[in-house]
């Protein structure tokens, strides 16, 4: 796969922003053209539009790149939002499988985004269990 260099883009005026975020409100069907063509987009791809738009229609700036298949542990802790040495220690433990290239770690691009669901559904299961009470119990 060839790498594109990243593209940055400023966020939008903010009524151009407004307009995107009421046209996205409860709607996640996007429909494509190109010159004229409707496209559907597999599920993966509308997903990265749906956030893209997202982003902008919250004034966001944007930067979109390539992303290898193979990733080195500090791309994948940087695209994991994690620090180099807590990937390491995770690929240490067996918790993020690891592919090694000479002495160099290697991850999967899918490894870390299969890392990132799990926490992401660790989250929200934590959430929904409601605060904890950390106080003496209730007299009744």
């Amino acid at each position: 796969m060839a790498l594109m260099a990243p593209r940055v883009t400023a966020g939008l005026p903010a009524e151009d922003a407004q307009k995107l975020k009421y046209a996205l409100n409860g709607s996640h069907d996007i429909t494509v053209f190109v010159d004229g063509t409707v496209h559907r987009l597999p599920p993966e791809a509308r997903d990265a539009v749906v956030d893209l738009l997202g982003r902008f229609s919250r004034g966001e700036a944007v930067t979109v790149s390539s992303v290898e298949e193979m990733l080195t542990t500090s791309k994948a802790a940087e695209l994991a939002g994690i620090s180099h040495t807590y990937l390491r220690n995770m690929t240490d433990r067996g918790e993020i499988p690891v592919e090694y290239r000479g002495t160099h770690r290697r991850i999967r691009l899918a490894d870390i985004m299969a890392w990132l669901e799990t926490q992401k559904k660790n989250s929200t299961a934590d959430g929904a269990a409601g605060p904890e009470h950390d106080g003496p119990p209730d007299a009744s």
